[in-house]
């Protein structure tokens, strides 16, 4: 996939996958078999939750003109512009623990959060 005016190759962008979430996340590329050069991260959120928006990941092939693109640590992340304003400086871990594990979203502009940690509201 060749690259457009809103892909952005560097290590500072406004979406951040952890070195964690990042393994974690070509692990489940690798474990479907996608094509890892075709596949993209979308992270976005929703209108919904207990407190007002959920987060959104998914594997994609597909991508819109509109859609920023970042690389973090090898794996292409997309985000379109209505969702970045609710996550610009959000950052996403990979947590595997006792309790659970999952990705987790650390978001400076969420006012409040749920205690599942999938929703927000800004």
């Amino acid at each position: 996939m060749s690259a457009t005016s809103n892909e952005q190759h560097t290590e500072h962008s406004a979406v951040i996958i952890t070195d964690g979430a990042a393994k974690e996340i070509k692990r489940i590329i690798q474990d479907q078999e996608l094509e890892a050069d075709k596949v993209c991260l979308r992270v976005g959120v929703k209108g919904g939750g207990c407190s007002g928006f959920s987060y959104l990941l998914d594997l994609t092939e597909t991508s819109k003109d509109t859609d920023e693109v970042f690389w973090q640590h090898g794996v292409r992340v997309i985000c379109d512009p209505k969702s970045l304003l609710y996550l610009n400086g959000v950052t996403v871990d990979f947590r595997d623990e006792i309790m659970g594990r999952g990705f987790v979203f650390n978001n400076p502009n969420a006012t409040s959060s749920c205690g599942c940690g999938s929703s927000f509201s800004a």
